[in-house]
């Protein structure tokens, strides 16, 4: 998990970096040094020189930075600002030069972030459950749908006016956080508006307003030594009700399962043509051990055209949900504590396991973040440069050098604080679980 959390972060750092440094470059300013980690008190693990730039990799694995001659940065160098501007130094170019270098970064995290998600889509997932296919049936309502006014055997037409081609697009979280769904019952259109608090039934239940579960099944096949199969269940049983509960799809099997984890319930199974009561165990995870018969559901393959436009949607979903995550937190409808992610939380979401599927995902996910993040207008950040250089466009008046100072020391107070919270709240949550 820390080796799959320092590769993506050091991926996303040097092309952040590199977004300032090919930018300061086209203009004609120097870069002094492009380095991946913090070289912090002068320490250093290699580094070399190749002309104006001293290239290397610090010891302190919490980001990295390119030091831009003539720019008030983290490295707080006053010495070079008591000389007069020289041409190639950042300081006396144009403001909206002096833009472009800072967002530079942040635009190399979001071009990143499409081509991750792009990638993703033609290489991984290869394919797409178009909506046209579930409508058919129409999707599984679970209870959260339902209290919100969904039913089972809807059609998914449209999210925020917009038609659905995905059912993936039906099902995003974007939709959790506040959408207008348009769905088809009994051959009536009809609108279905989801609060913007939907959300919070997402992090207690782990599963979305609907899904694809509205299908009947019977048993394809028992793992030796599992529940299933020391209770005698049989390839082919169809599950007619569990403890007298009507079964009529795996959408209600699986959450009368969930509400029967570590208990023994009593199932009744048709059985060639005729009915037999099992007594079967239910696992701490709601199951059986067993697998389902499942329709065949026809997908279709993502064109190299489709992969670049419905990944340039998912990474900027991406980022939407995190804003709006955000959002909740700094408005006090959600608790920092709760919702935000440290380093440590960060790597177990790749997880144990090595998977290059989950560990791009995942990057690219960040990517989109940490985009949003820089562009925050937080002096240190990115955003800060941004908003200064706007100001300065604006009023054509150039803040002084002593309050670019000043606002880069406040905001190295507040990042460090972050990362210290960040880091403390991810420590809470291990040892006080």
């Amino acid at each position: 998990m820390t080796l799959q959390l320092i590769l993506s972060l050091s991926i996303l750092v040097v092309l952040h970096e590199f977004g300032h440094f090919i930018a300061a470059r086209a203009f004609g300013i120097k870069v002094e040094k492009f380095y991946m980690f913090f070289d912090a008190w002068g320490f250093k693990l290699f580094s070399f020189k190749k002309g104006d730039t001293e290239y290397g990799i610090g010891w302190l694995p919490l980001g990295g930075y390119v030091k831009i001659a003539g720019m008030i940065d983290e490295s707080m160098d006053k010495e070079q600002l008591k000389k007069p501007a020289e041409d190639w130094e950042f300081r006396s170019k144009p403001a909206w030069q002096r833009l472009i270098v800072m967002i530079g970064g942040v635009t190399m995290n979001v071009i990143l972030g499409i081509i991750i998600f792009s990638f993703n889509i033609a290489y991984f997932e290869k394919a797409y459950i178009p909506m046209e296919e579930i409508n058919k049936t129409g999707i599984y309502a679970y209870d959260t749908g339902r209290d919100l006014g969904f039913e089972t055997g809807d059609k998914i037409l449209a999210v925020n006016d917009k038609k659905v081609v995905r059912f993936k697009d039906a099902a995003s979280l974007t939709v959790l956080f506040g959408a207008k769904v348009t769905i088809e019952r009994n051959g009536t259109q009809m609108d279905i508006l989801v609060p913007d608090s939907t959300y919070r039934t997402y992090k207690t239940s782990h599963h979305h307003l609907y899904g694809l579960e509205n299908f009947s099944f019977t048993v394809d096949s028992i793992p030796e030594g599992t529940n299933a199969a020391k209770a005698g269940l049989q390839i082919g049983d169809r599950f007619v009700s569990i403890n007298g509960k009507t079964i009529t799809s795996y959408g209600p099997f699986k959450e009368e399962l969930q509400k029967l984890k570590n208990k023994t319930a009593s199932f009744l199974v048709k059985r060639n043509q005729t009915l037999d009561t099992l007594k079967i165990a239910v696992d701490s995870i709601g199951r059986l051990g067993f697998f389902p018969t499942k329709p065949k559901i026809i997908t279709k393959e993502y064109t190299l055209t489709d992969a670049i436009v419905y990944g340039t949607s998912d990474a900027m979903e991406a980022m939407i949900v995190n804003i709006k995550g955000f959002g909740k937190i700094f408005n006090g409808q959600e608790k920092a504590t709760e919702s935000l992610q440290g380093p440590i939380s960060i790597a177990k979401m790749f997880g144990p396991v090595w998977d290059w599927e989950k560990f791009w995902r995942l990057t690219g996910m960040i990517s989109m973040i940490l985009a949003f993040m820089n562009i925050l207008p937080i002096p240190a950040l990115d955003g800060g440069h941004v908003v200064f250089a706007l100001y300065e466009i604006i009023t054509r008046r150039k803040p002084s050098d002593k309050f670019l100072e000043y606002a880069q020391v406040v905001g190295m107070v507040i990042l460090l604080a972050l990362m210290v919270f960040a880091f403390g709240n991810d420590l809470f949550k291990i040892f006080f679980k």
